[in-house]
């Protein structure tokens, strides 16, 4: 046997395709008696050979690390109790860019009687997207509040009251993208009813034209930064909460906003980050109880024909109804939950940031996939519905490269450290132990004990040949990753050596130097051969 050490690295695997999975019956509980044999899996129609089956709910053990007798010969005395070890992450996303003043105020009130009531062992987090403001995941409710009451509106570009033709991000796709003729045809007559009376009829047709297309440019080109600034945010708040271990959710409110058809794959590779790094993205609709009518300024009302009010109401309330489609797709990829047409904003935080306590997540790799980036669509099925109700990713769109089986490996050990789910398929147990050399000193051992005799070998002459990559990371109280190793064991045994190996199994110890304080430690095991994988949690309290 030898053993080398490398870094931790973490790098993204594109093949396997992660879906998951909520089922619920009839009363709408989640359930968790299903097993892989339940389920059906289709891409593109064509049923898929389910490879991965997991079952996620919240809560794990822990194993605790033990104090060891320091070099003055005594064992450390206990300090004051540390704060609970975070058990979940929540990340808060408000949407300032697309928020009214109104609907963004009362959002910030609610959020401040909702994270009131968190649980200690919650980390939370405070974004925009306009990411003007910004609060890292603390456990702090003071820094909390604070953060929650310097979130401001934006400013936006798109539209004043005094803008004539009004013509909104949706309306101005319809127009430049849609070719509608109808979508022009309402923005040039409300525009005729803003120009002086003029003899020439022709002449102020052309004007009116031209001020609709002018209109529509405007919305779009706006409407699209926004839309592109608003998924980027999100994305990098995704990216930054799979970096978190732990159970991981994003609830964002918002009213939602329009995309376009430029904007659907951003959105798949938001989809894509969540699936892989666990994320259960929830979705808030701040807007309240919607009342379709017409938002126009009563000055302009007075000169607007009738038919065209009516027009402009129905593409309004079609627009709101758009911009939801974000806020549900969001959360039906990803086992969230979509609440919206409620005026009660706490109840409605209270209910998105409930996880389902079961999620089923069903991994696949294609059947003859062309590398060709196309849009697939995906659909789940249990073979006995009973009334159950399954709420399942949609879609997903085709890499544009393969990755070799080595960034595979190096992917499932990142998704596994990055995790809170205790995984035993190999006979693995975590060791802890630490010992002070100073007042503001300590070092941490944390020992990997395998019984490799149960592993899966692969025979090359009179060698048993196996790899192990044995990799032990430390997080901060508030989740955050400080440290990792990665040792790779590399085995090539006789069969009287391993027949001869004690029962007890072989340990590979790794070391850290921390400071004092509370700390989480997570040891993943995977083996070349069998490629299975165990892993544990460890806490340490270092006082």
């Amino acid at each position: 046997m030898t053993t080398h050490d490398a870094p931790a690295t973490f790098t993204a695997r594109v093949n396997l395709v992660m879906v998951p999975v909520v089922v619920r019956d009839a009363s709408g509980r989640a359930i968790g008696t299903l097993h892989q044999e339940d389920f059906q899996l289709f891409d593109k129609g064509k049923p898929q050979v389910i490879l991965k089956f997991s079952l996620e709910k919240p809560g794990t053990p822990n194993i605790t690390a033990e104090p060891a007798i320091d070099e003055a010969g005594g064992t450390p005395k206990a300090g004051p109790a540390a704060p609970p070890i975070p058990e979940r992450f929540v990340a808060y996303l408000f949407d300032d860019i697309h928020l009214s003043v109104s609907d963004l105020l009362q959002s910030r009130v609610a959020a401040e009687k909702h994270l009131a009531e968190i649980e200690p062992a919650t980390r939370a987090a405070i974004f925009t997207t306009s990411g003007r403001t910004t609060l890292d995941f603390t456990d702090d409710r003071a820094q909390l509040r604070e953060t929650l009451r310097h979130i401001q509106p934006w400013t936006s570009a798109a539209l004043t009251s005094t803008d004539c033709p009004q013509v909104t991000y949706y309306q101005a796709n319809l127009i430049l993208n849609m070719n509608d003729d109808q979508a022009l045809n309402t923005a040039v007559n409300e525009a005729m009813a803003c120009i002086p009376p003029q003899q020439d009829q022709n002449a102020a047709r052309a004007m009116a034209q031209a001020m609709a297309q002018a209109a529509a440019r405007n919305a779009l080109n706006v409407g699209d930064q926004e839309t592109h600034v608003a998924m980027t945010v999100l994305q990098d708040a995704v990216r930054r909460i799979t970096a978190a271990t732990g159970s991981r959710s994003l609830i964002l409110v918002s009213p939602g906003f329009f995309l376009t058809f430029d904007h659907r794959e951003e959105e798949t590779e938001i989809m894509d980050r969540a699936i892989r790094g666990n994320v259960i993205i929830s979705a808030l609709n701040a807007r309240g109880v919607f009342n379709p009518g017409l938002e126009v300024d009563a000055s302009q009302s007075e000169h607007v024909p009738a038919a065209v009010l009516s027009a402009k109401s129905q593409y309004q309330t079609a627009s709101a109804l758009a911009d939801e489609d974000i806020l549900a797709e969001l959360a039906s990829a990803t086992g969230g939950t979509f609440v919206h047409n409620t005026n009660d904003l706490v109840g409605g935080l209270k209910q998105v940031a409930a996880q389902p306590e079961f999620i089923y997540v069903l991994g696949f790799s294609p059947q003859n996939l062309k590398f060709d980036g196309r849009y697939h669509t995906l659909k789940v099925s249990v073979k006995v519905p009973r009334g159950l109700g399954l709420q399942a990713r949609r879609g997903y769109y085709a890499p544009k490269h393969d990755v070799d089986p080595e960034q595979e490996a190096k992917e499932e050990i990142r998704e596994a450290m990055f995790s809170r789910d205790e995984m035993r398929d190999l006979p693995a147990d975590l060791n802890m132990q630490f010992f002070k050399s100073s007042d503001y000193n300590a070092r941490l051992s944390v020992v990997a004990r395998v019984d490799v005799r149960h592993l899966h070998f692969r025979k090359a002459e009179d060698r048993n040949v196996d790899n192990l990559t044995i990799t032990s990371g430390v997080f901060d109280r508030n989740g955050n990753f400080l440290h990792g190793t990665q040792k790779v064991l590399e085995m090539r045994l006789r069969d009287q050596t391993l027949a001869g190996l004690p029962e007890s199994g072989i340990s590979v110890r790794t070391t850290f130097d921390l400071a004092p304080g509370a700390y989480m430690v997570r040891l993943v095991v995977r083996d070349s051969e069998g490629q299975v994988m165990a892993a544990r949690n460890g806490t340490v309290r270092i006082p």
